[in-house]
């Protein structure tokens, strides 16, 4: 017949955190050993912060201006409330055609930049790292004044552009209303041909009016691509390698390898003390038998 042995009551307690238990447990047994990973990983960490180079990033800022020139501009609303796209400010500055004229302002190859926009502003942040600080203020200098000046030139371009269509067009309307003012005193008066051709001229005329006042507008427009309102400075330490970052990435990593190996390598089995076996006793002579000490199986009882 099987025993039956009752499983645990539903109402009796439980041990609250028993596997995290089990685990601390097991790394006070074993805290040699992630001792020995947390000091490799620090030293790990340290001897990377020795090995790797430093290096400095300088930062300078610009205010990006509106041009006076039609551009790509966004929609002001509540959230948005600069008109200026400086995402798409933000590409130009990192692209090649900047880089270019940075490379002729400092005669190398130029450091990475990065580009940031603060929320709500237009304003452009240009960040260069450099092996040196005075080449990251250098750097980040250049990229600012490259950007102005390709962003000056491209509108300028724009409005040259602009300006060779609209001198096109305007002399096409005087043309054709010269030819216009020529033919008509030749139409007699009264007839379909010198109403349609008088309507004509008026027509041109307002044209060339409007265009002429365009052409001299475009002319006067005063090219802004912006300034710079922060230049840069060669930075007071070094930006990397960060202590904080190698040496907590070389602890984490020791002591999640140091747990790791503990949890893995089995466990010596606990040695248990050897009981002795206990001698019997054999009565003296003339001693009373003691009643209280039972007879071991196959024992004969003593005879006094």
């Amino acid at each position: 017949m099987t025993a039956f042995h009752p499983g645990p009551s539903p109402d009796a307690p439980v041990r609250p955190g028993g596997d995290l238990a089990d685990h601390a447990s097991l790394l006070r047994r074993r805290w040699p050993i992630l001792l020995i990973f947390i000091t490799a990983g620090l030293g790990c960490g340290g001897l990377l912060l020795r090995v790797v180079p430093p290096s400095y990033t300088a930062s300078a800022q610009v205010l990006v201006s509106p041009t006076g020139l039609p551009e790509q501009v966004n929609q002001v609303t509540g959230r948005q409330r600069e008109a200026l796209n400086l995402d798409t400010e933000a590409q130009i500055a990192k692209s090649a055609v900047v880089a270019a004229r940075v490379r002729a302002l400092l005669g190398h190859a130029p450091g990475p930049v990065e580009v940031s926009v603060p929320p709500n502003t237009s304003v452009l942040d240009l960040s260069c790292t450099a092996a040196d600080p005075r080449a990251a203020a250098a750097g980040a200098s250049a990229y600012a004044r490259a950007y102005l000046a390709n962003r000056g030139e491209s509108a300028e371009q724009t409005r040259d552009a602009q300006l060779r269509a609209l001198l096109a067009k305007l002399r096409q309307v005087n043309t054709s209303l010269a030819s216009g003012a020529a033919a008509l005193p030749r139409l007699a008066r009264g007839t379909a041909e010198r109403t349609l051709a008088a309507h004509r001229q008026s027509v041109l005329g307002r044209q060339s009016a409007s265009l002429t006042l365009r052409y001299d507008a475009l002319r006067t427009v005063a090219v802004t691509p912006g300034s710079v309102i922060s230049d840069a400075v060669p930075p007071a330490g070094p930006s990397a390698p960060s202590p904080p970052l190698y040496l907590g990435s070389g602890l984490m990593t020791g002591l999640l390898a140091g747990a790791g190996l503990a949890r893995w390598l089995p466990e010596r089995p606990v040695a248990r003390p050897r009981l002795r076996p206990r001698p019997r006793l054999r009565p003296r002579p003339g001693a009373r038998p003691d009643a209280r000490r039972p007879v071991a199986p196959g024992e004969a009882p003593a005879r006094w």
